[in-house]
């Protein structure tokens, strides 16, 4: 399965651990990477600055379902489900 143009969920809806070039901290789930393009695409693909993480997710209909509207919902009850508890 290749991405869908224009959805973007991977980059928005889950937390990113890792540091980011503008984000060192890490990337909050449910804020747009600052590294996603106005079209919805990572700037920093195939650049080594680019975390592990964003490098290992690969697009999958269990994830990215039919739609990018179903993609956020899949990604939001994932991150939910593996955030730590506080």
């Amino acid at each position: 399965m290749d991405c869908r143009p224009g959805c973007g969920a991977c980059c928005i809806a889950p937390s990113i651990s890792s540091p980011l070039p503008a984000w060192p901290a890490g990337k909050p789930a449910g804020a747009p990477c600052p590294h996603l393009s106005d079209e919805r695409r990572c700037t920093l693909f195939g650049d080594p600055r680019r975390p592990a993480v964003c490098a290992s997710l690969q697009p999958a209909q269990a994830m990215c379902g039919t739609s990018p509207a179903e993609a956020m919902a899949t990604l939001r009850r994932w991150e939910l489900l593996t955030a730590p508890q506080r």
